[in-house]
């Protein structure tokens, strides 16, 4: 047992170990730091301490070169690189520095501090400026949407490195949020011969849009300005809305039962009341026949909707995509009346007759229940086709 226990400790170890040299190798040094610090901070260990010391040495080395080509590369551009790498020289060292001094084994381990501050503002102050003069020229210099959405994400890390200091920033970025957008409008076409209510419309549309697109999608479902233009269009044409008569049906039901009217005595020849060998008067029950009849009505009526979802591009005005559509519903209801004695009727009879006859719906009711169904389809024909819509 203790030869067993010895040996998945000696495992564990070496897994331990190899896991470590493994992100060594690959150049994951910072998750070596951040292994190898939480295990010293725990408990002291040789291994481990040289395991951070060197990992923590290759990845300064390595952040520090890159710096040094970035400068050297004089390229505007690198300074948002530049300043992510001080970050990283800085945090680094601060994690390190939860552990160090440590002496193990008689070795120390100990780093002396480095200020980056100073260099991370200059940076940071660099790429405010680039991030700013590109943002701005591609503002203003913008032909498509994809142009003022490039621009909205380098006025906002302007608007990070800076901290808003630019002037007009906010009303920049406003600008540009607002240029790259794509709005798509949403409308019902009914080309049915049934008129629907604009509410009947309206909520045949009032389904959630989230997942339907990207941050730069917007769905309108009304045209919340005159002069608003769209770039896209969905239509939900309602080709065809058939709604059956009301329809009625009676059918009748017979129910018998006998049922007990009381006893007789049973009489000997000479009518006295005839006894059991026990004494006692002999009796026979009465039953009489009771009848009823149940008239059972069955109210119905259909509803079913066909349609298609177009969805178009409107400048270039083309039609990218046409998605077909249905639903259908029903409406019945069950009501009974009887004529006779109810004690004839079966519980499930006698409780169809505490049902009474009930309004049909109208036809704009019967479209309104498959307004439910609808909508996920709508919806679906837009989400398949959400590619085209950017």
């Amino acid at each position: 047992m203790k030869k067993t226990l010895a040996f998945l400790v000696t495992v564990l170890l070496l897994s331990s170990c190899g896991s470590t040299t493994k992100k060594l190798q690959q150049g994951n040094y910072d998750a070596v730091v951040d292994k190898t610090v939480k295990k010293l901070i725990r408990k002291p260990d040789a291994a481990d301490a040289a395991e951070m010391d060197r990992a923590y040495r290759m990845a300064n080395d390595r952040d520090l070169e890159r710096i040094k080509f970035l400068k050297m590369e004089n390229n505007p551009d690198n300074y948002d690189e530049i300043f992510s790498r001080f970050n990283m020289l800085k945090e680094r060292q601060r994690k390190v520095r939860t552990v160090t001094p440590l002496t193990v084994e008689g070795k120390t381990y100990s780093y002396q501090y480095v200020d980056y501050d100073a260099e991370m503002i200059a940076a940071k102050k660099k790429a405010a400026d680039f991030f700013y003069n590109n943002g701005k020229g591609l503002l203003e210099n913008a032909l498509q949407k994809e142009d003022y959405r490039d621009a909205y994400y380098h006025l906002m890390k302007a608007s990070e490195y800076s901290g808003g200091q630019f002037e007009n920033i906010d009303g920049l970025i406003y600008d540009a949020r607002m240029k790259g957008i794509s709005r798509v409008i949403v409308e019902v076409n009914n080309q049915s011969p049934l008129q629907l209510p604009p509410m009947v419309e309206e909520d045949l549309i009032s389904f959630d849009t989230r997942g339907l697109g990207n941050e730069w999608v917007e769905y309108h479902f009304k045209h919340v300005d005159e002069n608003a233009t769209y770039d896209y269009a969905v239509f939900v044409k309602l080709l065809s809305i058939m709604v059956s008569p009301d329809d009625v049906k009676d059918t009748d039901q017979v129910f018998t039962k006998n049922i007990s009217t009381g006893f007789d005595y049973v009489l000997d020849a000479n009518g006295n009341v005839m006894r059991d060998t026990a004494g006692n008067d002999i009796k026979v029950q009465k039953f009489k026949e009771i009848t009823c009849t149940m008239i059972e009505t069955r109210q119905f009526k259909s509803v079913e909707i066909r349609g298609e979802v177009e969805i178009l591009s409107m400048n270039p005005d083309r039609l990218i995509q046409k998605e077909p559509f249905g639903a259908s519903n029903q409406f019945e209801h069950i009501s009974a009346r009887s004529i006779g004695d109810e004690g004839a009727l079966t519980e499930e009879a006698l409780a169809k007759t505490q049902q009474e006859k009930i309004p049909f719906p109208s036809d704009v009711d019967m479209v309104l229940m498959c307004t439910e169904t609808i909508k996920p389809a709508i919806r679906n024909a837009i989400y398949a086709n959400r590619q085209f819509i950017k």
